[in-house]
C-alpha cells in the first residue's frame, strides 16, 4: 500500500482535512465534475483513496455536521459500488461523530427544491458534486467517500445566512473525522482471513432462537422472552423488530401469555412464579444446560455438597445454583477451593458452567480433587461440545495468525473465554460485536488475522467483519476446520410442526 491520498474539492474542504490530517497526501482538485476527472489524475498511483468533503442532506434525518460515508455513489453514467466502511464509521462514531453509511448521488448543478425531493426519493442519503466522477476516473483500493452534511432541506446553500451555522458545523466535523482517521489510514492494505470451523451458533442457540420465530408465527406477536434468549445483541434486536419482547422477570408479563425461557436455563422457583402467573410457558433451555441441572438434582438429592465452577451472577449459573440453593457453592478460580466449607469432605461433587474454557476448569477440578480426593463429578464433561470445538479452533489460528478477531457480544461467556484461549496462546485478540468495532490500531502490520465467532454469534455477523476487512484493502479467505459438527435438538413440544 502506497499510503493514502485524499481527494478534497475546495480549497475550505482541503484545509479542514489538512488540519485533521497532517499525516495524510491531501490534493484540493476543484469543484464539479470536469476538474473532478482531472484532479483524479494525482491519485493513478496511490494506494488507497479518500474523498473527503462536504455534501448536502438528502435524508431528512441527516444534520450539518453529520458524516456520511458512501456505501455506493450514483451518477448520471450509472452506479459504482463501494468497499464496506464500517471499520471506519466505527472509529468516527467511538470518537463521538454522528455517521450514516448508505449512497450518495453526485449531480452535476447544485441540488435545490423539488431536485432535492427527487433525489431522496431515489433512497440516496447524499448528494454531492465530484464523487462519481472521481470514481469512475481512478483504480484506487479501497476508493473510500468521506462527506460531511453543510445544508439541508430546511437550510439550502442558496439561503447563505440560513447556511453560516451549517457551514461551521460540517467544517469542524471534516476537521474531527480526518483526525480520527489516522489509525484506520494506517490500516489499510490487503490481507489474509482464516476462517475457524466450527464456529458461530451452535445446535442449542439454532434451537432457542428458532423456538422464538416460530412462536411468533403462531401465536402472533407479542411473544415475551425472560432474560435474552441468547447473549447477542443483534439476535435480540432482530427478534425484537419481529414482536418479541424481552423481560428481566416473569412478574413482567401479563398474566396468561406466553413466555419463554432463554436458552441459559432457569430455576425452579422462576417456573413457580410463572406458574402462579398462569403464563404459557415455552423452554427454550439448551438440552446440554438441562443435562447439568439433572446433574445438580442427582447430586443434592444424594447428599452431596456441590461445587459449581462458573461465574457468579450468570443466567446459567443463576439456574443451576436455583436446582439446590442450600447445597451448591459457586467459584470461578483454583484460589477459592481451600476457601469452601462442606459438611462431609467425602461427599462433595462438582459441576461447571458449560460456556468455560476447558483449560481454565481443568485447573479448578485439579485443586478440587487435590483437596477432597473422593470428588464426584458428572459421567461427562458439562463443557458444551460446541464451546471445546470453538477453543480447539481459535488454539489452531493463534499458533499462526497475527491477529484473532472473535465475533460476539460482550457478555457472552463463551465468546469472551475464545478470546482469552487466542491470548493465553500469545495471540494479540479482540471481541468484536460487528464490522464496526473492529479496532483498526490492532491491525497495523498485521498481515493474517484469524476469525472465529462464539456458539450465540449468527455466520451473518461473521459475513459481515469479512466485508469489513475487505474494505480495508481486499482480502483472501481460507478456512482451518478441526472438527465437523452435525448435531441437532428437537425443538419443544409447544413448537414443533404439525404433521
Amino acid at each position: 500500500m502506497n499510503g493514502l491520498t485524499v481527494l478534497a474539492p475546495l480549497s475550505v474542504e482541503a484545509r479542514a482535512v489538512r488540519a485533521g490530517a497532517s499525516w495524510a497526501n491531501v490534493h484540493r482538485i476543484g469543484m464539479g465534475p470536469r476538474r473532478a476527472a482531472r484532479g483524479a489524475r494525482v491519485a493513478e498511483d496511490a494506494g488507497a483513496v479518500l474523498i473527503a468533503g462536504f455534501c448536502g442532506a438528502l435524508d431528512p434525518d441527516l444534520e450539518p455536521g453529520d458524516v456520511v460515508l458512501g456505501s455506493e455513489l450514483r451518477g448520471p453514467t450509472g452506479t459504482t459500488p463501494l468497499p464496506d466502511p464500517s471499520v471506519l464509521a466505527g472509529v468516527l462514531r467511538r470518537g463521538g461523530l454522528r455517521v450514516r453509511v448508505g449512497p450518495i448521488a453526485s449531480s452535476q448543478r447544485l441540488v435545490v427544491r423539488e431536485r432535492r425531493r427527487a433525489l431522496q426519493r431515489t433512497g440516496a442519503l447524499a448528494v454531492d458534486m465530484e464523487s462519481a466522477w472521481l470514481a469512475s476516473a481512478t483504480q484506487a483500493q479501497p476508493l473510500v467517500t468521506l462527506r460531511v452534511v453543510v445544508d439541508t432541506h430546511r437550510n439550502e446553500l442558496h439561503r447563505p445566512l440560513r447556511t453560516l451555522a451549517g457551514a461551521a458545523a460540517a467544517y469542524r466535523s471534516l476537521r474531527k473525522a480526518c483526525a480520527l482517521a489516522e489509525d484506520w489510514a494506517h490500516a489499510l492494505g490487503p490481507r489474509e482471513i482464516v476462517l475457524a470451523a466450527p464456529r458461530a451458533s451452535c445446535a442449542g442457540v439454532v434451537r432457542a432462537v428458532e423456538v422464538v420465530e416460530r412462536a411468533l408465527e403462531a401465536r402472533g406477536a407479542p411473544i415475551y422472552v425472560r432474560k435474552q434468549i441468547v447473549h447477542n445483541a443483534h439476535v435480540v434486536a432482530d427478534l425484537e423488530r419481529r414482536g418479541a419482547i424481552f423481560v428481566e422477570e416473569v412478574d413482567e408479563v401479563p398474566s396468561g401469555s406466553t413466555v419463554i425461557f432463554s436458552a441459559h436455563g432457569v430455576s425452579p422457583a422462576v417456573r413457580a412464579a410463572a406458574a402462579d402467573r398462569e403464563l404459557d410457558v415455552i423452554d427454550a433451555t439448551c438440552p446440554l444446560v438441562a443435562k447439568v441441572h439433572a446433574e445438580a438434582r442427582r447430586f443434592a438429592e444424594s447428599g452431596f455438597d456441590i461445587v459449581l465452577v462458573g461465574h457468579e451472577g450468570h443466567e446459567e449459573v443463576d439456574g443451576t445454583v436455583g436446582e439446590a440453593p442450600s447445597r451448591m457453592r459457586v467459584i470461578a478460580g483454583a484460589d477459592e477451593v481451600d476457601q469452601l466449607e462442606v459438611e462431609d469432605p467425602n461427599r462433595v461433587a462438582y459441576l461447571t458452567q458449560t460456556t468455560l474454557a476447558i483449560d481454565e476448569t481443568t485447573g479448578v477440578v485439579d485443586a478440587l480433587r487435590e483437596r477432597f480426593p473422593k470428588l464426584a463429578g458428572p459421567a461427562s464433561s458439562d463443557i458444551c461440545y460446541a464451546t471445546q470445538n470453538r477453543q480447539d479452533a481459535v488454539r489452531a489460528l493463534a499458533a499462526d495468525c497475527d491477529v484473532v478477531l472473535v465475533v460476539g457480544s460482550g457478555n457472552s461467556s463463551n465468546s469472551r473465554r475464545l478470546v482469552e484461549v487466542a491470548q493465553r496462546a500469545g495471540t494479540r485478540a479482540a471481541l468484536v460485536e460487528d464490522g464496526t468495532e473492529i479496532p483498526p490500531e490492532l491491525l497495523i502490520g498485521c498481515e493474517r488475522i484469524g476469525l472465529t465467532a462464539g456458539a450465540s454469534a449468527p455466520e451473518t455477523l461473521v459475513e459481515g467483519v469479512v466485508r469489513a476487512l475487505d474494505g480495508l484493502g481486499g482480502v483472501t479467505v481460507s478456512e482451518r476446520t478441526v472438527a465437523r459438527e452435525d448435531i441437532h435438538f428437537k425443538l419443544p413440544r409447544d413448537v414443533r410442526p404439525q404433521r
